[in-house]
């Protein structure tokens, strides 16, 4: 994998930030665009914008085209078994709050229960806990030790107290624990329990095939997979697409109206109210036809070299602690340094030219399990490489001197 002639499709990349070259290793909160994907985005606006589906004239036939020609190739690359299976949506926070609302008018009642992990990000807590809140049930949570690791002992307990669905991190956002979901999946249809995948952080770095996962539901924003903001899917299994009600109304939804009743439309538009955003779509399916381009095993392995490299010259700072041991981790690296604010940390590596995340990265009861206010992360992406590595080190480490 040639690095340099990957990052000459990131323009972004080669710039300075105060005088110094930019490191940019906030790959977790999003990643930068290549220019294939800039310019099919802009190409859109130039040569084929115009509302689709329903326009007759050849703009609006083309779009569509190419809009649903994009669902295909979302399909394709999650091995969906057929397009209506993808439901567009703004990103992975929209697809799950759809979920939480159209499973709660028809599957929640007073008393139940959902079931998530210690290491949801708010996006994958929030909605169901206000879901449950408002039929006075309970949230279950599967513990984490302090490496990060889940507890499946204590997994399989809980969903022996029939929880109504369990929504669950491929990825942990925080600690970069990769979680077994294929395993966690399998033991709740056990007990016929549907489960939802966030695959946030895992689209991006690894294949997925929700067939070979049998996950019910598989959520992703395209700005974390080198596509546009604004932009993500939700996969559903048609039989619980099918059955759960729309989640917005006006629009493409709707099949028949009157002022007596409505008719909605089939799958998965019944899910996809007002004019979509076509051209992030089109974006997407670029940023996936330019990850189709690489070896995915190869930037697996790449970033997978850089999370080593920073673990092992970070631990010669005194004091640092590592938030996330798990043996089988993705590629960012979260930590705090005794006695110093990760805040302070970020400000005075920002000044270096090196672009970090600090805080409790929407993931605050990750933060209350480890009694920190928040961490450093980290997070490495296709076109990072080891000097950049080695800048983010030693701007840490004079940083670490500065502060103490």
């Amino acid at each position: 994998m040639n690095i340099n002639e990957i990052r000459s499709q990131f323009p972004v990349l080669d710039q300075q930030v105060y005088g110094k070259p930019l490191v940019y290793l906030d790959n977790a909160a999003t990643t930068q665009k290549p220019l294939c994907v800039i310019d099919r985005e802009r190409d859109y606006y130039l040569h084929e914008n115009c509302n689709i589906h329903r326009g007759v004239h050849y703009l609006s036939q083309k779009a569509t085209e190419a809009y649903e020609h994009s669902r295909q190739t979302v399909a394709d690359f999650i091995h969906a078994k057929e397009t209506r299976e993808i439901v567009f949506t703004r990103g992975t926070t929209e697809s799950l709050n759809l979920l939480a609302t159209s499973f709660e008018h028809l599957f929640i009642n007073e008393g139940d229960k959902v079931l998530v992990t210690a290491m949801e990000h708010h996006s994958n807590l929030v909605p169901w806990q206000q879901m449950i809140l408002r039929h006075h049930g309970q949230l279950l949570v599967v513990p984490m030790d302090d490496k990060g690791i889940l507890d499946l002992n204590r997994y399989e307990e809980l969903l022996k107290e029939s929880p109504k669905i369990v929504s669950i991190a491929h990825i942990s956002n925080v600690l970069g624990t990769i979680n077994p979901v294929k395993q966690m999946v399998s033991m709740a249809h056990q007990y016929d329990i549907p489960v939802v995948i966030d695959g946030a952080q895992s689209i991006a770095h690894y294949p997925i095939d929700v067939q070979d996962l049998d996950c019910d539901f598989f959520v992703f924003s395209g700005h974390k997979m080198y596509s546009p903001m604004g932009i993500g899917c939700l996969y559903g299994k048609t039989e619980w697409l099918e059955k759960l009600p729309p989640y917005q109304f006006g629009g493409e939804m709707v099949d028949s109206v009157s002022f007596k009743t409505t008719t909605f439309n089939v799958l998965p538009f019944k899910f996809e109210a007002g004019t979509p955003n076509v051209g992030a779509a089109l974006g997407l399916e670029t940023a996936i036809q330019f990850l189709q381009g690489l070896d995915r095993e190869e930037i697996g392995y790449h970033e997978t070299q850089l999370l080593k490299s920073a673990i092992q010259q970070l631990s010669d700072i005194d004091g640092i602690r590592f938030v996330g041991e798990a043996e089988h981790r993705s590629g960012l690296v979260s930590f705090i340094i005794d006695g110093v604010h990760p805040y302070d940390v970020g400000t005075i590596i920002d000044k270096m030219g090196v672009a970090v995340r600090t805080g409790h990265h929407c993931a605050e009861p990750i933060m209350t399990h480890f009694g920190i206010p928040g961490t450093v992360r980290a997070s490495f992406a296709l076109y990072n490489t080891e000097d950049e590595v080695k800048l983010f080190v030693d701007a840490v480490k004079k940083a670490s001197i500065m502060l103490r």
